[in-house]
């Protein structure tokens, strides 16, 4: 971790039709997280469709042929566990009070408030996909100590739940250096019948 960082190496997505703002933007987060560069709306929706998906997305609001307000509301509808932080050279209106985006930021924006708000919003991902982890785990868990072991080898619902519980699972331990103690300790919880 450098710069502050509380997350080893987030995945970030930079969106910007102009080049040399996106690139600038990526060369300022490159010793700290892992970035991809898109320049464009439909770029950006190729990315996160075929891809690892980014725990950040840093989006222009202003790009030709489709908006980041676009990009925003189609990341949302895909339901996507990413946080998305708006940094653009609009000044914000009454309009922004219905977009469903993380953080705010106008351009320019320095390289320590760029990090910081990246980590920030990597704080909270975390956080809920702690969340997400002990409500799966929980559900896990109470099912395989209740159930018996014959109802469970083949059910597709319990093989849907722990493989999800794997992918939340690794990406909480990416994001918190202190994941391993927090599931281990819910983990020792004995949830079988008294």
């Amino acid at each position: 971790m450098s710069d502050g960082m509380r997350v080893s190496e987030p995945r970030v997505l930079m969106v910007d039709d102009e080049k040399t703002v996106a690139d600038a933007y990526a060369l300022r987060l490159e010793d700290v997280a892992e970035v991809t560069v898109a320049y464009s709306g439909e770029a950006a929706l190729d990315t996160v469709d075929n891809g690892r998906v980014p725990d950040v997305v840093l989006l222009d609001r202003h790009m030709p042929a489709m908006s980041g307000d676009e990009v925003l509301g189609r990341i949302r509808e895909r339901e996507l566990e990413t946080r998305v932080i708006m940094v653009t050279a609009i000044d914000p209106d009454l309009d922004v009070l219905d977009m469903p985006f993380d953080d705010y930021l106008s351009k320019p924006v320095d390289r320590a408030d760029v990090i910081a708000a990246v980590d920030q919003q990597c704080q909270v991902l975390a956080y809920e996909l702690l969340g997400e982890y002990f409500r799966i785990e929980s559900t896990r868990a109470v099912v395989t100590a209740q159930l018996p072991a014959e109802d469970l080898e083949d059910d597709g619902e319990l093989a849907d739940i722990e493989a999800r519980l794997s992918v939340v699972e690794e990406r909480v331990r990416s994001l918190l250096p202190e994941a391993e103690e927090m599931l281990s300790s819910f983990d020792g919880i004995d949830r079988n019948e008294y």
